[in-house]
């Protein structure tokens, strides 16, 4: 199995940043990508920001400029740099990796626990 464990999600106020972190434990045998979602109160899932296994980036337009993703592949970290937040930005953050675990043949996906973004003045 796989274990996400998210953190550095908190209270900042308007244009202030934060960094999230998301560990990747587990029985990992390929990534096929990692990414960060987020879930307004009231509103859907939203992709964020997503790496490749090969590096390739994608960001929403509402970050774009503002959110930067990397990853430790050494230690299979994901960030989220997250600069000029403001209040729409306010949200749960989730990790997620998609890929192959343990013996399965697919890749699947799986999901953090989520770390809370409030944005606040």
């Amino acid at each position: 199995q796989v274990q996400l464990v998210e953190s550095g999600g908190g209270l900042v106020q308007p244009g202030g940043s934060l960094r999230l972190s998301c560990a990747a434990s587990g029985d990992i045998f390929s990534v096929n990508a990692m990414s960060w979602y987020r879930q307004a109160p009231g509103k859907q899932r939203e992709l964020v920001a997503k790496i490749t296994g090969g590096g390739y980036t994608v960001l929403a337009d509402s970050v774009k400029g503002r959110f930067t993703i990397s990853r430790d592949n050494a230690n299979n970290t994901l960030y989220l740099q997250m600069n000029s937040l403001s209040p729409e930005d306010t949200a749960v953050y989730y990790c997620n990796l998609v890929g192959v675990v343990g013996r399965r043949k697919d890749p699947d996906a799986y999901w953090g626990q989520g770390t809370q973004v409030t944005v606040s003045s």
